[in-house]
């Protein structure tokens, strides 16, 4: 009879397990979606932009002109671009420490039996 308690045992480790891989498995899928959109975004905005600057180039009457929007337009994507990546540095590490909350959480229930 000393068997019954450990089989009960390892089926609750089990089921919060799984339990516990779901969740973080969920809230990853979540994250990841979140990353996408965010990534389709400023995919539209960068687009959008380099339309724009391509017709004011369009319509530049000098070189001097031409060189000044391109200046122009090379910081603000540098610029945009740097800001983008530290928003995505920012969610991928969000993703990261939200997905493996359920899992240490799981450990940490199963270190304090």
């Amino acid at each position: 009879m000393t068997t019954a308690p450990n089989l009960e045992a390892f089926q609750d480790f089990s089921k919060n397990q799984i339990e516990a891989f779901t969740a973080a498995s969920a809230t990853f899928t979540k994250g990841l979606q979140e990353i996408a959109s965010e990534s389709t975004d400023y995919s539209k905005k960068a687009f959008a932009a380099g339309s724009a600057v391509l017709e004011k180039l369009l319509g530049a009457r000098s070189v001097e002109a031409a060189v000044q929007i391109q200046s122009e337009y090379a910081k603000q994507a540098y610029e945009g671009f740097v800001a983008q990546s530290s928003k995505f540095s920012e969610l991928y590490a969000k993703v990261a420490s939200d997905a493996l909350k359920p899992v240490t959480s799981a450990y940490a229930n199963l270190q304090a039996k």
